[in-house]
């Protein structure tokens, strides 16, 4: 079953159970999927719905920052709950010693010697771990590996 199709029989399936909190996230989700495959004109895949939910699990963290930066519980829960039921969409992640072998295999692969060669090895990497690490954190590890 592909991810959008899973989405909908969950959006379905919370809509008899009458559980409205994840109904209205999954609705978000199908919106914004929905926005994507009209503004491109094309049917997303699998790895194009992952990159939409990667966008909306990045800004549900930075609101859940700002929120309890500005002393909003109310909010911060609201956007834990989103957080938790888009969470459940992306595949698991990877740990840091199998994050460490693909970062190698990358560097091996693409013959990086020096932080020049950073975005050769990232573009291994991050079609490799899509959906599955923080790009951030990759990137500051790539970094750290070829000596940036």
């Amino acid at each position: 079953m592909s991810l959008k199709a899973r989405i909908t029989e969950d959006m379905k399936s919370a809509m008899r159970a009458g559980e409205k909190q994840k109904l209205a996230t999954i609705r978000l989700l199908q919106a914004a999927i929905k926005q994507r495959e009209v503004d491109e004109r094309i049917q997303l895949d699998d790895a194009q719905v992952l990159s939409v939910l990667e966008k909306m699990v990045k800004q549900r963290r930075e609101s859940i920052t700002q929120f309890e930066a500005g002393g909003r519980a109310d909010l911060v829960a609201g956007e834990q709950a989103e957080l938790v039921v888009l969470q459940g969409y992306l595949p698991e992640p990877l740990s840091e010693a199998e994050l460490a072998d693909l970062i190698n295999a990358a560097i091996a692969s693409t013959g990086a010697a020096s932080i020049k060669d950073m975005g050769k090895v990232m573009g291994v990497v991050k079609g490799q771990a899509a959906g599955r690490a923080d790009m951030g954190k990759v990137g500051a590890l790539i970094k750290a590996r070829l000596g940036g």
